[in-house]
């Protein structure tokens, strides 16, 4: 390591700390993958569940929508408060209130894939204009003596940096982006479950009415 520091002059610190940003953001992606994988899951048991819910099959409705997607969670919420007769602007308001935790958490740590790519870049082009600055400094003192091969030399050393933090930014930039659009449809995910679940729940008071009416 002390070699390679080194050998790329004044640019090495900037390389330690773009591998750092690497190592951590080659972390959050795989972490954020894993996390994010199963969330957009279990919609054809939620809709499944919303037609035994508007059926009145409320019990197997409810046992229907027990899986790991944040929709799956919001929804169960959702169906067991009605189940419970919870009052609807208290149940509207925790309904949101789930929804905009489970959003929270998937957004956890994207925030760092995006601060990596934009720094990333930054960081190659401070080290590019460092290793020129040395790079000329040299040819100063060398009073114009200085060959073509020690020139291009600190040349190359200094765009190294450039090159590596682009190479750490392209790809946090890919992942967030891709991310963010995983969470998006997981957020209309939970927004389209539960507004067909109060759609079927009017529909099943208004069936339930209908049938009251015509007994009475």
């Amino acid at each position: 390591m002390g070699q390679l520091i080194e050998t790329v002059g004044t640019g090495g610190p900037i390389l330690v700390a773009l591998a750092v940003l690497s190592l951590i953001s080659l972390t959050v992606i795989i972490v954020k993958w894993i996390e994010l994988w199963p969330v957009l899951s279990g919609a054809e048991d939620r809709a499944k569940a919303i037609r035994m819910w508007q059926q009145a099959n409320r019990k197997d409705a409810i046992g229907l929508v027990s899986g790991q997607s944040p929709a799956d969670r919001v929804l169960g919420f959702a169906m067991n408060g009605l189940s419970d007769g919870l009052r609807p602007a208290l149940l509207d308001s925790e309904i949101e209130r789930r929804g905009s935790a489970e959003l929270s958490a998937m957004h956890h740590r994207i925030r760092l894939l995006e601060i990596t790519a934009m720094v990333s870049p930054l960081l190659g082009l401070l080290g590019t204009v460092l290793g020129m600055i040395q790079s000329f400094q040299e040819l100063e003192l060398a009073e114009g003596a200085a060959n073509a091969s020690i020139l291009a030399g600190g040349i190359w050393q200094a765009l190294l940096t450039t090159a590596a933090g682009l190479l750490v930014a392209i790809p946090a930039a890919i992942a967030a982006g891709l991310f963010s659009a995983r969470i998006e449809r997981a957020a209309q995910s939970i927004e389209t479950a539960v507004g067909q679940l109060m759609l079927a729940e009017e529909a099943a008071r208004e069936t339930e009415g209908a049938g009251h009416a015509r007994t009475s």
